[in-house]
């Protein structure tokens, strides 16, 4: 079995009105995971956000991407995403 480099990153506090993002991988395919108060009404936003960042930043590779949200807005949340993952693929901000 072929040994795999696991990275983590983090993006974000779990203050009210943000949102603590983490990505791990590499993994087979991207999963989203979402928790928090507002999870339940806002899953699907969530997770449209977290797939338009990711595509927009190239991501290519199966990452793991875990939210924690507090009632972060959109553009706090995309935010959050972006800085995760420039820091998970080991680079700066484009």
């Amino acid at each position: 079995m072929e040994s795999m480099d696991f990275k983590t990153s983090q993006a974000g506090t779990l203050e009210s009105m943000d949102c603590l993002v983490t990505v791990t991988g590499p993994s087979d395919v991207r999963i989203i995971e979402v928790s928090g108060g507002s999870a339940s009404r806002f899953r699907t936003a969530i997770e449209l956000k977290v797939n338009e960042v990711l595509d927009g930043m190239g991501c290519d590779a199966g990452v793991r991407v875990t939210v924690q949200d507090n009632g972060a807005f959109g553009v706090v949340l995309g935010a959050r995403v972006e800085a995760a993952f420039a820091r998970y693929r080991g680079g700066a901000l484009s």
